[in-house]
């Protein structure tokens, strides 16, 4: 059975950097898109960045310049670099991959941005 874990989540001060990773488990023989969302509290989760299955990315306007998306098929692994972060940014990440013609999400990672 297929699953998503994430890490490198955590406390960062405002202008810091973090890398989350997304690592998918299980048999796969198809590898399609991966992407980052987000969900701030009282919010609705928001899309962060895409990466497609080969390899074109797309941003939200608030993080870009500042957000990487990359993902390592032979790996199985999506990352999301972030750099420069703000408060705003504070939220729980979750990351998404098209795996075998399937949607899987993983079950989050708390980001905090201290001001």
């Amino acid at each position: 059975q297929v699953q998503l874990v994430e890490s490198g989540g955590g406390l960062v001060q405002a202008g810091g950097s973090l890398r989350l990773s997304c690592a998918a488990s299980g048999v796969i023989s198809n590898i399609g898109s991966g992407a980052w969302h987000r969900q701030a509290p009282g919010k609705q989760r928001e899309l962060v960045a895409g990466v497609g299955r080969t390899g074109n990315t797309n941003y939200a306007d608030s993080v870009k310049g500042r957000f990487t998306i990359s993902k390592d098929n032979a790996k199985n692994i999506v990352y999301l670099q972030m750099n420069s972060l703000k408060p705003e940014d504070t939220a729980v990440y979750y990351c998404r991959q098209l795996l075998d013609g399937r949607q899987y999400w993983g079950q989050g990672t708390q980001v905090t941005v201290s001001s």
